[in-house]
């Protein structure tokens, strides 16, 4: 599979008495690791490029990631063996001149009709942690877009929200386009966050003008992060003090 580029939308709502809402483009890039051929000039798989992706970036530990290596064999530690045999795709923000950070990639897991039967959301913070949520039907089943996924939160990502309460996840997944919407709720609060966009071929073309219109990659949307952060505070969103992760690394 070559890989595809999706010129994206993220838009994150929170829910409660603290209103805050945005909407930015993100580029994303969508391929099948272990089958990776042609790739433009501009991007590289595990080389230095303008843009690019290395396996240690996604799958395991933090900087230290296996790729899809990892990700079949949590399936199989899982019990899972029918995922983990089924064409693997990772959907990510790549490298931009050797900088990354992914708020969140998706591991998807599909079958020989190409349709979607489990994703893994890999999830990152602002301080050097990771952690991932299975996401598919008991019986393993093609997730239909109008069916949801849930997964109980146990990691601290924004120091405006609890480390608790409930994640749904809903996919959208085609060879067009990709959608995905998360719902965090916890009491009367929670955020609402969906990524959306069209697929189209990965090009070096594609790849300046994602730079010209989103400069900086990966900084730009750290930068974005703390915006935020700064406004929530100046809202008067209560901080909550920075949580370590617990040994749990991998949850449903």
């Amino acid at each position: 599979m070559k890989p595809s580029h999706l010129k994206g939308r993220t838009h994150h709502k929170r829910l409660g008495n603290i209103k805050n809402s945005f909407s930015y483009g993100v580029d994303y890039v969508l391929l099948e690791p272990e089958a990776v051929e042609t790739t433009p000039v501009l991007f590289s798989h595990n080389r230095v490029n303008v843009v690019s992706l290395h396996n240690t970036d996604n799958g395991g530990m933090r900087s230290a990631g296996t790729g899809v290596n990892w990700v079949r064999e949590t399936l199989r530690a899982e019990g899972l063996d029918s995922l983990a045999e089924m064409r693997i795709l990772l959907l990510t923000q790549p490298r931009t001149f050797g900088h990354v950070f992914n708020p969140v990639s998706f591991w998807l897991m599909v079958n020989k009709d190409n349709a979607l039967c489990g994703a893994i959301a890999e999830v990152n913070n602002t301080f050097g942690d990771r952690h991932s949520y299975f996401c598919h039907h008991d019986d393993l089943r093609p997730i239909d877009p109008s069916e949801t996924i849930t997964a109980r939160k146990l990691f601290y990502v924004s120091p405006f929200q609890p480390v608790d309460g409930q994640y749904t996840f809903r996919f959208a997944f085609s060879d067009e386009a990709i959608g995905i919407h998360i719902e965090l709720r916890h009491g009367d609060g929670g955020i609402v966050a969906t990524l959306t966009g069209a697929l189209r071929p990965l090009t070096s073309f594609g790849i300046i003008k994602a730079a010209l219109a989103r400069p900086f990659g990966s900084i730009r949307v750290q930068t974005l992060i703390f915006y935020q952060a700064v406004k929530l505070r100046l809202k008067g969103a209560v901080y909550r003090s920075y949580t370590k992760p617990n040994n749990i690394k991998v949850s449903k």
